[in-house]
């Protein structure tokens, strides 16, 4: 590739694209809320949820100077983050908060940039972090749901047109917003049963003496908050 090309691509990944109509983004809404609902498909739709979510503990882990060991993603949509460090302190608590938000604030900062009309830089972006995050992945399930997670990002942003990637990128946007509200609910509804008695709310509870109710009501305010807000953002109102 020479420097015209690396000039041409470059100008791609940072130029600014034009939105959908309105009624497309609202399909791409539809799809996405239909990818969350239906128990049956959240079930496997889910996988990419659990992405964010341990994606979101690592990239905490690092930022704080915690030593990130590894990361497992599960078939039934679990996962595990392990990092070293100190056991207590901010680190290991914003490590341990950022797990539920991750999802929600990662569609509000898409939204974002779909507003800006920076949508062939957000799958560059979402395809690095991929990148980056598979080289932490400690299990062959994980491995597997990464790469292929990140090859459909690289094949819509090296190969798709602008309007199918315009399409991609806002129906993602809106999977992680609806997506990210979801299993805040989950969870609450299996602390209601006694379950989930390791979650990440108990383990935030353990660490600061705040009840997990408060942490629980943490997840879901991030997550309603980022879905009315990148909600309004996507749609132009």
């Amino acid at each position: 590739m020479d420097s015209t090309d690396l000039g041409d691509l470059w100008d791609r990944v940072l130029g600014t694209q034009p939105a959908p109509a309105q009624w497309l983004v609202v399909v791409t809404a539809t799809a996405a809320l239909i990818a969350v609902v239906p128990n049956v498909l959240w079930r496997l739709s889910r996988n990419a949820i659990t992405i964010a979510h341990e994606g979101g503990h690592g990239l905490i882990a690092l930022v704080t100077g915690r030593r990130l060991q590894g990361i497992r993603l599960h078939s039934d949509t679990s996962g595990l983050t392990v990092s070293r460090g100190r056991p207590t302190g901010i680190g290991m608590i914003l490590t341990a908060a950022a797990g539920y938000t991750a999802p929600p604030l990662l569609g509000l900062g898409g939204a974002w940039l779909l507003t800006s009309g920076r949508i062939t830089l957000l799958l560059w972006v979402a395809t690095a972090l991929l990148a980056v995050m598979l080289v932490m992945i400690r299990n062959v399930y994980g491995a597997l749901s990464v790469i292929l997670t990140g090859s459909a990002f690289l094949l819509v942003s090296w190969l798709a047109s602008p309007d199918v990637q315009s399409l991609f990128a806002y129906t993602v946007v809106w999977f992680l917003l609806l997506g990210g509200v979801r299993p805040a609910f989950e969870l609450q509804s299996k602390r209601r049963r006694g379950g989930a008695p390791d979650s990440d709310a108990d383990q935030l509870s353990r660490l600061t003496d705040v009840p997990a109710v408060l942490w629980l009501f943490l997840f879901h305010a991030v997550s309603l908050c980022s879905l009315i807000g990148g909600g309004r953002w996507l749609l132009g109102l």
